[in-house]
């Protein structure tokens, strides 16, 4: 089982890495891969002069840097909250409500909130308008100013559940006679969770933070096409993926698209390197 095994990581994720040469030629779809002459860093000085990349460059980072400060510490918190719940049955109503979103497709969660925030008979501008906080209603999914806290609000509701299962394990592993210890010297349900419960966690939420660093400049694609696919919103939607995918596969310049992909993952990588490095100093890191 373990030669067809690295077999199959071989092919399917080593191999296509040569294609990573396509930034570095001028690819041509009748020349071929092999034929396509060779340019250098053209792409990249092209991509780094253009127009779009100062737009492109802050909404992925202003993206990345919501999703992380906000998405990060969310299931934390849940998990903390979950975890000082003692009626279980409501316990595990919360946990399994909580959780579904996370398996359901960005297409159908795409289309629920677009229905929800919709103009006509939408569920959010009709309770807006009951509650005489608005006269007409509002069509958020034109307005760019509502679309980046709409973007992390719905990846916020989509992962916090699942997000929070390991944190919810990491918890459980916590000596109880800390908390009776604590609680035999007055410590409050908050001192406990705070001197107890997220200290005894922190190496999980390093290791998890490190990765996220990593995938800094992931600010989505899927969420991003499908809730912020109106042309009106392409200033604060085009971010690195959303880019990568119109130029490269709609208008077919492919090793233009090439090497914004590489510089991306060269960028993540070294963040991923660096995040790494300084949890290294608290004692917790990948490697």
């Amino acid at each position: 089982m373990v030669i067809p095994a690295l077999l199959l990581i071989f092919v399917f994720s080593y191999l296509p890495m040569y294609g990573v040469l396509t930034a570095f030629k001028d690819y041509n779809i009748m020349k071929g891969f092999l034929d396509s002459p060779w340019v250098g860093t053209k792409y990249f000085e092209q991509f780094f002069n253009s127009p779009d990349f100062s737009r492109v460059m802050r909404n992925t980072v202003i993206v990345s840097l919501l999703k992380f400060c906000i998405g990060f510490p969310a299931p934390i918190f849940l998990a903390l909250i979950l975890n000082e719940v003692r009626h279980m049955a409501f316990k595990r109503i919360v946990q399994t409500v909580s959780y579904l979103p996370y398996f359901l497709s960005w297409v159908i969660v795409a289309g629920f909130f677009t229905s929800m925030l919709s103009t006509d008979n939408g569920s959010v501008n009709i309770a807006l308008e009951q509650a005489n906080l608005i006269k007409e209603p509002i069509n958020f999914l034109s307005i760019s100013e509502y679309f980046w806290a709409i973007l992390v609000s719905v990846n916020v509701w989509k992962d916090i559940g699942f997000a929070s299962i390991v944190y919810l394990a990491a918890i459980a592993g916590v000596d109880p006679h800390m908390y009776e210890a604590a609680e035999m010297d007055g410590a409050s349900k908050l001192k406990q969770m705070f001197l107890i419960t997220l200290p005894s966690i922190m190496p999980v939420i390093i290791i998890f933070m490190i990765l996220a660093m990593g995938n800094l400049l992931n600010a989505g694609f899927e969420d991003i096409l499908l809730l912020g696919s109106n042309p009106l919103l392409r200033e604060v939607t085009d971010v690195l993926d959303t880019y990568v995918y119109r130029t490269g596969i709609q208008n077919g310049r492919y090793a233009y698209a090439t090497a914004i992909g590489l510089f991306k993952a060269i960028i993540s990588v070294g963040m991923l390197v660096m995040a790494n490095y300084l949890a290294r100093r608290s004692g917790n890191s990948l490697w």
